[in-house]
């Protein structure tokens, strides 16, 4: 753990460093400095309306990643482990998986509105698949030697699962949900963009398009803590669920 937070520091301030020299060398007001961009931040966040955005963010971000798991989780499970369901769905994801989600935002748009769960429903919708096929492929590659040792022991189906297939395949499905993160938040990001007025995406595109450049990096580190934060509670959830690693 601590050298986690250790390579976490020096990832940052090499990232700082870097910042800082471009800031220099460009010497344009679309690139301030780190400090005057954290200012600002600071500022937008405590005296600004930057706050109620991120807060909006988080919420999305939370709502649509807990769908995805709800939904992506069991049906994954029950995938890698009943085979003629596996056989059943696997032509399905194996053809929308691939499919970019993002180009049906406007028609999610014009079939649930302008509000939240547009923004949530496509999220999730990406992050989904993700989950899905990484669960079902951890299912399904539990050892057969392991299986028959629940049944030896005389274990219930429910057992079964509590003991061996869960815990099995929660690393890999902690693994996934961290990979996708990255690509929720992007996902997050493209959707406040869109026919939206309010989250950190709309805040970073206003302050583009005012070139109002203080808060369009406010903004942007308003979404980097917002994935990091993310980041750190899988990270923590790893360790207290998967002991055993």
């Amino acid at each position: 753990m601590k050298s986690k937070i250790l390579n976490g520091l020096i990832g940052f301030v090499m990232v700082l460093a870097l910042w800082q020299l471009g800031s220099v060398a460009l010497n344009k007001p679309f690139l301030p400095t780190p400090g005057a961009s954290f200012a600002a931040f600071f500022e937008f966040l405590i005296y600004g309306d930057m706050g109620q955005h991120f807060l909006i963010s988080t919420f999305r971000i939370l709502a649509s990643i807990l769908l995805a798991m709800v939904l992506a989780v069991p049906l994954g499970l029950a995938m890698g482990r009943v085979e003629w369901l596996g056989r059943l769905l696997n032509p399905v994801v194996y053809l929308l998986y691939p499919l970019p989600k993002v180009v049906f935002l406007p028609i999610i748009v014009v079939l649930m509105g302008l509000g939240n769960w547009p923004k949530i429903f496509l999220i999730a919708l990406v992050v989904f698949f993700q989950i899905v096929v990484v669960t079902r492929d951890a299912a399904s590659s539990i050892p057969k030697a392991s299986l028959q040792s629940m049944r030896s022991l005389n274990a219930t189906p429910w057992q079964t699962f509590c003991h061996l297939i869960l815990p099995s395949c929660l690393p890999q499905i902690l693994t996934s949900l961290r990979i996708t993160l990255g690509t929720a938040i992007a996902i997050l990001f493209f959707a406040e963009t869109f026919a939206s007025f309010d989250g950190l995406g709309y805040f970073i595109l206003d302050g583009m398009e005012t070139r109002e450049y203080p808060a369009m990096y406010a903004g942007i580190i308003g979404l980097a803590l917002l994935g990091l934060v993310l980041y750190w509670i899988v990270d923590l959830l790893e360790n207290i669920l998967c002991k055993w690693k």
